[in-house]
């Protein structure tokens, strides 16, 4: 799961501050780096949702923004309570912005 820290530049463009992964099978990553063969480099970008462009997924993500989603996600990464509609927002928002950084959008 990827827990995703976002910054919005003068323009209100999502820009990506930080991530901090929490890994589910440790040693399973550990096991594939110490086996030496096997590939291991970068696995490329990952395809977007058939109809989503890196456009509207950044036009999505900065209407989220605007609507006020980046306190959500901060609770939720604090571990605070959230409404069900904030948590819907908040997970909505993480799953875009996860979607965005695969894609490589930001480096277009």
């Amino acid at each position: 799961m990827w827990r995703l820290r976002v910054a919005v530049n003068v323009r209100g463009q999502v820009r990506p501050l930080a991530a901090m992964v929490t890994m589910t099978m440790v040693g399973a990553s550990l096991a594939g780096c110490a086996g030496g063969g096997g590939g291991g480099g970068d696995p490329g970008a990952r395809p977007l949702s058939a109809g989503q462009t890196c456009q509207s997924v950044q036009s999505e993500l900065n209407r989220m923004v605007n609507n006020g989603v980046q306190g959500s996600v901060e609770a939720q990464s604090a571990g605070r309570k959230l409404s069900a509609q904030q948590k819907a927002d908040a997970d909505r928002y993480n799953q875009l912005l996860e979607q965005y950084l695969g894609a490589r959008c930001h480096v277009a």
